[in-house]
């Protein structure tokens, strides 16, 4: 949760900031009903998921100092920076180097296409990024609940890449380490996978032998796909040995 107790705990005493506004209406969201829309004065300020209301007291009638109203924007944008990244990372399993790089890519402005609904015409214009300091805590809340994991992500592309097309172990370690994954990690997930470098040449020579009738392009083939020259040679030799 976006920490925020610093501002909405605190009991002020005296008189009331002339600068104070009040909360004046709470609806739920049309869009998302996790989510409610918060209107200061009988203006829409703002949404919250349903857990930051009660987490930071919000109530209709309470009066927020212009403090108190910035932090209540700043969690805003918290929760649906975080609601965005969740479903990232829950759309396929995810290393924390790439939902970094997604964290990092929603602090963008970019440009958007816009459809004006009176005239059907697009425009372009610029959509803001969230806030860049936010992506920190989201990537930690993600990390507290356990959205995180490298070693499992690790374990999983392993299990599953090109189970039945096959793959060299040194390509499997090389898109691990593109994907952020640490040295320790791989070799760990590695020495426990299933995975046999024999078995893995044998399919893709299985489905490669009629493309590449030339041995030595075939072998070439596999040298760039990661498999080791002695191990390409002797299952070349096996193959031939059983055919005869």
């Amino acid at each position: 949760m976006l920490e925020t107790h610093t501002i909405f705990d605190e009991v002020t005493a005296g008189p009331k900031k002339p600068a104070a506004r009040r909360v004046t209406d709470i609806k739920e969201a049309v869009r998302d009903q996790n989510r409610v829309n918060i209107y200061i004065d009988d203006k829409f300020f703002c949404s919250l998921d349903i857990s930051q209301v009660v987490d930071l007291h919000i109530k209709i009638g309470r009066e927020l100092s212009p403090e108190e109203l910035d932090e209540l924007k700043r969690a805003s944008d918290f929760g649906k920076f975080y609601a965005r990244a969740l479903e990232y990372a829950l759309m396929r399993p995810r290393s924390e180097k790439e939902i970094q790089d997604y964290l990092k890519r929603k602090t963008l402005d970019r440009k958007v296409r816009v459809k004006n609904r009176k005239t059907g015409e697009y425009s372009t214009q610029l959509k803001k990024g969230y806030d860049a300091s936010l992506a920190p805590l989201v990537l930690k809340r993600l990390n507290d609940r356990g959205y995180i994991d490298d070693e499992r992500f690790a374990a999983t592309w392993v299990e599953n890449r090109n189970v039945s097309k096959g793959t060299s172990i040194k390509k499997l370690r090389l898109e691990l380490q593109q994907k952020g994954i640490s040295q320790s990690v791989i070799e760990k997930v590695l020495a426990e996978s299933g995975r046999d470098e024999s078995a893995e040449l044998r399919k893709i020579i299985a489905r490669k032998a009629k493309k590449y009738p030339d041995e030595q392009k075939l072998i070439q083939y596999l040298l760039r796909q990661g498999f080791n020259y002695s191990d390409i040679l002797d299952e070349l030799s096996s193959i031939a040995s059983s055919s005869v």
